[in-house]
């Protein structure tokens, strides 16, 4: 990064801006999309539609009552698509979430994570660079702090990344330091989530992967709604509560709604990457997850109790007082609210969005499709 970029219009509270959503139409992209649009933002969305559905767009709009700017079905990769977008569109601002996540699978494809992830975010900073576009919110990950001494865990905390998609997410948090020190006027933060669950509360947007899911809400849903017989948890012996890993979950309205506040305080900061915590701060076991679920469905959920997974760690749960101090940000929706909204999502979606098209809004068509979603049971939650 060379480029000088030109000094931000800051970027109050009740400005409107023209704002990059990679990754829009993935779980929590599509609810970060919706936050943006209720406060006024205009939002450009890519995505290569790898575990996402087009049709989760459509959703965004109606649920907003709005509409995108545009939609365009570009890996971050293709440096002459992505380009011809920043081309197209006076971007202000580029909210990252475009990334492959889940932690069991990048034991299985280390290259394809570390090439999709960090291959994303340098090709996105090259085309922000040319374009001098000054801001950066960035889907960063707990998984980074790996298996820690003590919970709760602050942003100073030492990085102990336990897994290749842990690692690739640490690796372009170093690269954006990089490209901070050397682009004048990049501002970035990194937002570290803890384990985003949930769905939008009208129930007509949330978590619907394609394939077999790593996370462990959409294998509850699948037990509840039939499509497997029971969850398999990932070891019942670690020195927790229960003997089953301990997560901060966090409902998925409360990140969208804290990357629009992230959004707000970027000016503010002076430049640089700033980490901050996404989480409530409250520890939940995995078998803790699954009765709260089976209250939320109004039945149990039968489970098996396996071998730890490699990768996973004991406990993570965030220590939120950045967020708090800095932005007066603080989450509102507790556990139960996580699973009576993703619940209700489940029942109006019981086998995901199905094949959807791209919105009107857009000039790309859709990705070809990909096989219905598997209804093998996996298990307990993956720090996110």
């Amino acid at each position: 990064m060379t480029a000088e970029l030109a000094p931000a219009v800051p970027a109050r509270a009740g400005r409107r801006m023209t704002v990059l959503v990679t990754g829009g139409a993935g779980f929590v992209g599509s609810h970060v999309c919706v936050a943006l649009l209720e406060r006024g933002h205009e939002v450009v969305v890519v995505d290569n539609y790898t575990n996402s559905s087009p049709l989760a767009l459509t959703r965004v709009e109606k649920l907003a009552g709005r509409p995108l700017v545009a939609a365009h079905g570009v890996d971050l990769r293709d440096r002459p698509a992505l380009s011809a977008v920043f081309r197209r569109y006076p971007i202000d601002a580029v909210m990252h979430l475009a990334a492959r996540k889940a932690v069991a699978e990048s034991w299985e494809m280390p290259t394809e994570y570390l090439d999709n992830n960090i291959g994303g975010i340098t090709g996105l900073l090259r085309a922000m660079s040319e374009r001098g576009v000054p801001r950066l919110v960035f889907s960063s990950s707990c998984s980074i702090y790996g298996d820690v001494d003590a919970v709760p865990v602050a942003e100073d905390c030492a990085a102990r990344p336990a897994n290749p998609y842990a690692v690739s997410k640490w690796m372009c948090e170093q690269i954006l330091v990089e490209a901070c020190r050397s682009s004048a006027g990049l501002t970035v933060s990194a937002l570290r989530y803890f384990n985003p669950i949930g769905a939008h509360e009208s129930g007509l947007l949330g978590e619907a992967p394609r394939g077999v899911a790593g996370n462990v809400m959409p294998n509850l849903m699948r037990v509840a709604v039939g499509r497997a017989d029971r969850v398999s948890v990932y070891g019942a012996d670690y020195p927790t509560v229960d003997g089953t890993p301990v997560r901060d979950y966090i409902h998925v309205m409360d990140v969208a709604e804290a990357h629009c506040v992230a959004l707000e305080h970027l000016d503010r900061t002076g430049g640089g990457v700033r980490v901050v915590n996404l989480g409530t701060g409250v520890g939940t076991s995995v078998l803790e997850l699954i009765d709260a679920f089976g209250v939320a469905c109004g039945r149990p959920i039968p489970y098996t109790i396996g071998s730890r997974r490699n990768g996973d760690v004991t406990a993570l749960v965030a220590d939120p007082r950045r967020a708090a101090r800095e932005w007066n940000w603080r989450t509102t929706r507790d556990l139960a609210a996580m699973c009576r909204d993703a619940w209700r999502f489940q029942r109006l979606h019981p086998t995901g969005y199905g094949a959807g098209t791209v919105p009107a809004a857009s000039a790309v068509p859709a990705a070809p499709a990909v096989p219905a979603a598997s209804s093998v049971p996996a298990g307990p939650a993956e720090p996110r």
